[in-house]
């Protein structure tokens, strides 16, 4: 076996042992094809208040920029779809926000994968991105033959559907590269017959601005009026176009007990949820990434739902 099957088979053995659903690896490059999709995306306006996502825009194309010297991207698929969903009269929080925030459980991982790396290989120089950074990790991830971008812009598998995290290491190692797979959306229109807000203007295509999940967790000032009644309940993040999508039939239970949500957030209803206190937030969500939105946040999103 010569160096670089020996190296992408130990990277693959690793990555399933620490609990990452897949594994896939590409070579590190310009993303061609993502570029004038990006800059349309940003020139449309259709990342409204998330200003973020102009800055390093030759970095979010090319890794290589990002990490100098890279060789190889090593795209990481961690599930999250809980074991049990909220009480039905509540008002809802995005599934992968149930439990201790992502970014410190995969970080964690990421990095026991990097120093077994290390340990393996010896020195070699790589970094450990989980979606704060400027990388377009599902465009890695289909690239890396883990699954195709549905028509909701989320990646999609026929084995897991959609609902896991997507982590990448970026690294100067040469390896062997993985190919993407095919689309399976057909002419399906589930998700975007199913958008409470429109937001999935045409196919493979979002206008983040008017996504449930960016008004209620990114947009920091008032809620637009327009969209009283529009929420379909969701008071952190939105699934609708996750929980309708035929693929995701095949979601299987996460196996993270970090990911296990505290039993409040499944037990609360709608009042529970209404008379929140400062206190009982900070509880419930006392590593969750809904303190992203802060108590304020959350008990603004609340207000606009209530029924008049």
């Amino acid at each position: 076996m010569n160096t670089r099957a020996k190296y992408t088979e130990f990277i693959k053995a690793e990555a399933k042992r620490l609990g990452f659903l897949s594994c896939g690896i590409s070579k590190a490059g310009f993303l061609e094809e993502e570029a004038p999709r990006l800059e349309s995306w940003l020139n449309d306006n259709m990342h409204g208040e998330m200003r973020y996502m102009e800055n390093y825009f030759d970095k979010r194309l090319d890794p290589t920029k990002l990490v100098p010297g890279s060789k190889s991207v090593i795209s990481l698929l961690l599930n999250y779809y809980p074991h049990e969903l909220q009480n039905e009269d509540s008002y809802k929080i995005s599934k992968y926000a149930y439990g201790k925030d992502y970014h410190f459980v995969i970080k964690d991982k990421l990095k026991h994968l990097l120093t077994s790396l290390q340990d393996e290989i010896g020195d070699f120089h790589g970094r450990a991105f989980v979606d704060s950074a400027p990388v377009l990790d599902k465009a890695w991830a289909a690239k890396s033959g883990l699954g195709w971008i549905g028509k909701h812009s989320n990646l999609l598998s026929k084995k897991t559907g959609s609902f896991y995290f997507i982590a990448e290491l970026i690294v100067d190692l040469d390896l062997e590269y993985d190919t993407p797979v095919t689309d399976h959306c057909g002419s399906c229109t589930a998700c975007i017959d199913a958008c409470p807000t429109n937001a999935i203007v045409e196919p493979y295509k979002v206008d983040g601005s008017k996504c449930i999940s960016y008004f209620t967790i990114e947009l920091k000032d008032d809620l637009p009026p327009s969209f009283k009644d529009k929420f379909d309940e969701w008071m952190f993040g939105c699934d609708v176009c996750q929980d309708v999508c035929p693929w995701n039939r095949f979601s299987k239970p996460h196996n993270e007990p970090l990911f296990d949500p505290h039993p409040q957030l499944l037990e609360n209803d709608k009042k529970d949820w209404e008379e929140i206190t400062r206190e009982t937030f900070n509880e419930i969500f006392r590593k969750s990434a809904v303190k992203r939105t802060k108590y304020e946040g959350l008990k603004r999103n609340i207000s606009f739902l209530k029924k008049d």
